[in-house]
C-alpha cells in the first residue's frame, strides 16, 4: 500500500494518514536514515558544511516530515489506534536519536569540521549550529565506554515510553471523570459555561448538562457555582487526576511513574558526570548553575510573599465578613476571589467576554502584528484538514508568503488539555538551495463556539491566544536557515518563553485594546469604564498568583536537583516547598503532582523556573516599548531582528543585550505583576 508519511508533501496530508502507516514509515525512514550518514562518513575526504551537516539535516526533515504530523494529531485527535502506533515508534526514535549521538565516526568527523581552517570562513549561524551539535554529542555520552553508552540508550528509551504513559493516563483520568448536573445545581454560572455544559451532554445524547474536567468546564464552576458541595466534588476530582485517591484511585495512578521517570533521570545525569539532574539541564540553558536558579526563585518569592499574605488575609476576611465562611477552601479560593475582584473594582468576567468574541481578538492580534512587524496575515481556504474546526493561515511581507500556520483553538474530546505552538515545517536552506519556509501548529483549548454565537473570550484566553502566537512569532519570522538555529531551534530553553510572554504585553494597552476588542452584537470596543477596572483588576492578587508558579518552579527544581539523596521523596519535597511559599492551605488529597505534564510528560523537567526567568526577560524587553511607544515601528524592527529573526543563532544574553542595551532586570517584571518592588 502506499504510505503518505514517505511521500514528499508541501503540507500534511492529515486525511489519508492513518495508524497503520505510522510505525512502518518510521521504520523506514531510520533505516533510510543510518545506512546513509554510514555512506556519508564512508565518502574520502575531509568533510565540510555542504557534504555532511547540510546533509544530516536534509535526513532529519525527511523524518520530521513524517513524524510531526503523527505527534500533532496524537494530541490533537487522539485515538487508540494511533495511540499505539505512536507510542510504539518512542522507542525506535529514542534508539535512532542515541545512535546518532553516540556516533564516534559522525562526532569526528563534526570535530574535524569545527577544527578546519574552513571553520572561520563559515556564517555565524552554522558555526553556532556545530558548536552546539558537539555539545549534544558529549551530552548524548559519546565519549562513554561501550557498557555506559548502552545503559545511556536504555534509559532514554525508557524515560521516552514513561513520559508518554505519564500524559496518557492524565488525558484518560481527565476523560474519565463526568457527572451529569441540574439547572439548580448550576446556579451562578454564566450562560456561555451552561452551554458548554449543554453541548457536552447533546455530544452524549443525553439531555440536560454534563460537566468534565476539561478546561472550558472546571474553570466557570470553580468561579461562578453557589454549590458549594458540587464546587468541592469537581475540585476532588480535579486535584486527584491519574493518582492513588480520588473517585478514580489507582487506576491511572502516576505516582510509581514519577518515581521511575526520577530515579532515570538522575541516574542518566550521573553517567554523563553530573552531580543531578537539575545540573544536567542547565548544559542546555541560560542560567549558570542550580545555586543561581535557587536564589533567583527564592528571591522572587521573598519579594512576592508580604503581598500574597496580605492578599490572602483580604480574602478569608472578606468570605468571613460578607458571606459568613469561617475557613475557606481550596474549591471557595475562585468563587469568592472572583466575587472580590467584582466587589472591589466593580467588574467581573461575564462582562468583559462579550467584547472578547474571538473572530474580534484575532482579528486585533493580527493587527498588533501587522503594526509591530509589518506583516500581513491571510486565511486560506483550500487545505486538507484534520478537524472542520482547524483554520490554515499564510504569514506576508510585502505580498510575499513567509510562513504559513494552522490554528486549532477549541476544546473537544479526545485533544489533549492546554495550549502549545509546535513546528510542522522549520525554515532552512535545502540542498538545491531553495528555501524551505516555516509552518507552525497553535493549539488552545478555548470554549467552542456553540448555538452559531461565536465563543466569547476570557481575558485569560485572549492573553493565552497571544502568548502562543508569540512562540509561533519565534518560530515563523526567523531569518536563520540552517534548522538546528532556525525558530526555537538552539534557544536556551529558559529565553524560550521570552517572545510569548513578551506578546502578552498588548493585550492590557489600551491603544491595542481598541481594535482586540469589539461587543459580540455591536462591536463597539471595550468601553472606558470598563476598560479603567479591567486595568485596575489585572494586578489583582498577583502575589498570589506569583507564589503559586514559583511553587511549581521550586518544586521541579528541587525535586529534580535532591531526587536519590537520602530521605528525600516526591511528597515531602512539594511539602517542604508549600512550607516555604504557599498562602492558600493545602488539602491532604491534592495530588497535582501526578498530573504535573510539564515536568514528567514534557520538556520542562528542572526547568518549569524558565517561565519566570522569561519573564523577567519579555517585562524588562517591553518596557523598552513603554519608554520609546508601544508601536514604535523602529522599535519593533529592532525586536524582530534581535530576537525574533535571530533564533538560536547566538547566545540568548547576547540578543537580550544587543536589543535592550544592558542584561536583563528584575524589577520590570515586579512592576508589570503589580508586585511593590
Amino acid at each position: 500500500m502506499s504510505n503518505p508519511l514517505l511521500e514528499a508533501h508541501e503540507l500534511p496530508p492529515f486525511s489519508h494518514i492513518r495508524p497503520e502507516h505510522v510505525e512502518p514509515a518510521i521504520r523506514e525512514l531510520i533505516a533510510r536514515n543510518k545506512a546513509a550518514i554510514e555512506d556519508l562518513l564512508a565518502q574520502p575526504g575531509t568533510p565540510d558544511w555542504d557534504s555532511l551537516p547540510q546533509r544530516i539535516e536534509d535526513l532529519d526533515d525527511d523524518l520530521a516530515r513524517a513524524w510531526s504530523p503523527v505527534s500533532h494529531l496524537n494530541g490533537v485527535l487522539n485515538s487508540e489506534a494511533l495511540r499505539q502506533a505512536y507510542s510504539a515508534c518512542l522507542p525506535l526514535l529514542s534508539e535512532y536519536n542515541t545512535w546518532v549521538g553516540q556516533h564516534r565516526g559522525l562526532y569526528e568527523a563534526y570535530q574535524a569540521i569545527a577544527d578546519s581552517p574552513a571553520f572561520a570562513g563559515l556564517e555565524q549561524a552554522q558555526q553556532q549550529a556545530l558548536s552546539n551539535a558537539l555539545r549534544d554529542f558529549r551530552l548524548a555520552g559519546v565519549a562513554l565506554p561501550a557498557a555506559e553508552q548502552r545503559r545511556y540508550a536504555e534509559l532514554q528509551q525508557e524515560l521516552s515510553e514513561l513520559s508518554s504513559r505519564f500524559t496518557d493516563n492524565v488525558l484518560d483520568a481527565t476523560n474519565a471523570w463526568t457527572r451529569k448536573a441540574s439547572a439548580e445545581e448550576l446556579a451562578g454560572l454564566p450562560e456561555s459555561a451552561l452551554a458548554v455544559a449543554r453541548q457536552a451532554a447533546q455530544q452524549r445524547g443525553e439531555e440536560g448538562y454534563l460537566l468534565t474536567l476539561d478546561f472550558p468546564c472546571l474553570f466557570p464552576v470553580l468561579t461562578y457555582c453557589e454549590n458549594r458541595a458540587l464546587r468541592e466534588e469537581i475540585y476532588t476530582a480535579n486535584v486527584t487526576r491519574a493518582s492513588e485517591t480520588g473517585p478514580h484511585a489507582g487506576q491511572w495512578d502516576n505516582g510509581p511513574l514519577i518515581e521511575d521517570i526520577l530515579t532515570r533521570r538522575k541516574e542518566l545525569a550521573s553517567l554523563l558526570g553530573y552531580p543531578d539532574y537539575a545540573a544536567l539541564s542547565l548544559a542546555t540553558k541560560m542560567a549558570d548553575s542550580t545555586e543561581q536558579v535557587v536564589s533567583f526563585l527564592e528571591e522572587l518569592a521573598e519579594r512576592s510573599l508580604p503581598q500574597a499574605r496580605r492578599e490572602w488575609q483580604e480574602l478569608a476576611a472578606y468570605a468571613r465578613e460578607q458571606h459568613g465562611v469561617e475557613a475557606l477552601q481550596p474549591w471557595d479560593v475562585g468563587y469568592y476571589s472572583e466575587k472580590l475582584r467584582q466587589h472591589t473594582f466593580d467588574v467581573s468576567q461575564k462582562e468583559i467576554r462579550p467584547y472578547l468574541p474571538m473572530p474580534r481578538v484575532l482579528d486585533g492580534l493580527f493587527t498588533v502584528v501587522e503594526r509591530l512587524y509589518g506583516v500581513e496575515v491571510v486565511e486560506l481556504e483550500d487545505f486538507d484538514r484534520y478537524h472542520p474546526d482547524v483554520r490554515l493561515f499564510e504569514v506576508r511581507e510585502a505580498g510575499t508568503p513567509i510562513a504559513r500556520f494552522y490554528l486549532d483553538l477549541y476544546a473537544r474530546s479526545h485533544k489533549r488539555g492546554g495550549a502549545w505552538m509546535d513546528d510542522c515545517r522549520i525554515r532552512r536552506r535545502l540542498a538545491d538551495g531553495s528555501l524551505q519556509l516555516p509552518v507552525a501548529y497553535l493549539v488552545c483549548n478555548f470554549t467552542p463556539p456553540v448555538d452559531g454565537q461565536p465563543s466569547l473570550l476570557t481575558e485569560n484566553e485572549m492573553t493565552t491566544l497571544f502568548h502562543e502566537f508569540g512562540h509561533g512569532l519565534h518560530h515563523m519570522l526567523t531569518q536563520q536557515q540552517v534548522a538546528a538555529v532556525s525558530g526555537i531551534n538552539g534557544v536556551a530553553w529558559d529565553a524560550v518563553e521570552l517572545p510569548s510572554q513578551f506578546l502578552e504585553n498588548w493585550c492590557y494597552e489600551r491603544e491595542a485594546l481598541a481594535f482586540i476588542s469589539g461587543h459580540v452584537d455591536s462591536g463597539e470596543p471595550l468601553p472606558d469604564a470598563l476598560l479603567e477596572k479591567m486595568l485596575a483588576a489585572r494586578h489583582f492578587q498577583a502575589g498570589m498568583q506569583m507564589v503559586r508558579q514559583l511553587e511549581f518552579a521550586l518544586f521541579d527544581f528541587r525535586l529534580h536537583r535532591d531526587w536519590g539523596q537520602d530521605g528525600v521523596s516526591v511528597q515531602g519535597v512539594l511539602d517542604a516547598v508549600r512550607e516555604q511559599v504557599t498562602v492558600v492551605p493545602v488539602v491532604p488529597f491534592n495530588r497535582f503532582q501526578h498530573s504535573f505534564s510539564h515536568i514528567f510528560g514534557g520538556g520542562y523537567a528542572a526547568g518549569y523556573y524558565s517561565y519566570k526567568w522569561a519573564e523577567v526577560l519579555s517585562a524588562d524587553a517591553f518596557s523598552r516599548f513603554e519608554e520609546e511607544g508601544i508601536f514604535n515601528p523602529r522599535t519593533g524592527a529592532e525586536f524582530r531582528r534581535h530576537i525574533l529573526e535571530a533564533g538560536g543563532s547566538r547566545q540568548a544574553m547576547d540578543l537580550f543585550v544587543a536589543f535592550r542595551g544592558r542584561e536583563p532586570e528584575i524589577d520590570a517584571l515586579l512592576r508589570h505583576t503589580g508586585i511593590a518592588a
